[in-house]
């Protein structure tokens, strides 16, 4: 029998999506209560993120096209968030003194750094694979928007995936206004 690589690229990127999402899941937690939420999309759903991504570039800037064509140019997307709940350490990392007198629009700081956290773990899962991957703020902010983790599910980044000779996440087009 003989494997090619192309005939099982879709199926090794998700295999390395459901390890990426394992380590989002075990990274260490600031407080050791976990609130990470994450999820791994293919297929029309995949299609739907970048295809919103699009319409939200009026609002948020013409990086999302481009974005979304790293998107559509995946095999498989990896989402990140954390739900929020205040942890009640009256830290002053969010910018107020006390968790009382935080804004409730202003997320917890710990939440924030586990996301991050997560993330940082996730994307060396797929270092470590040999799999390109690049963080996206503007596809993570879709997801949100859209719901794909949950409607309380909030600071989600995305992280596309991609096992091809060139990494579509590389020598992009600047959306940058030359001067």
């Amino acid at each position: 029998m003989i494997i090619s690589e192309r005939d099982i690229r879709d199926e090794n990127a998700l295999h390395i999506a459901k390890g990426m999402l394992a380590a989002a899941r075990t990274a260490p937690k600031g407080k050791g209560v976990d609130l990470i939420e994450a999820a791994a999309i293919t297929g029309e759903d995949k299609q739907a993120l970048s295809d919103y991504m699009e319409q939200l570039a009026s609002e948020y800037g013409m990086f999302f096209i481009r974005d979304a064509g790293n998107v559509r140019d995946s095999q498989v997307v990896v989402l990140i968030g954390t739900r929020t709940r205040v942890q009640g350490l009256n830290c002053a990392h969010c910018g107020f003194p006390t968790c009382a007198e935080k804004p409730e629009k202003v997320p917890c700081e710990i939440n924030s750094v586990d996301v991050g956290i997560a993330i940082g773990s996730a994307v060396s899962y797929a270092a470590d694979a040999r799999a390109d991957s690049r963080v996206l703020f503007s596809a993570g902010l879709a997801a949100q928007k859209l719901g794909l983790l949950g409607e309380d599910v909030t600071q989600v980044f995305a992280i596309p995936l991609s096992i091809s000779s060139k990494s579509p996440f590389f020598d992009r087009a600047s959306t940058r206004p030359s001067h």
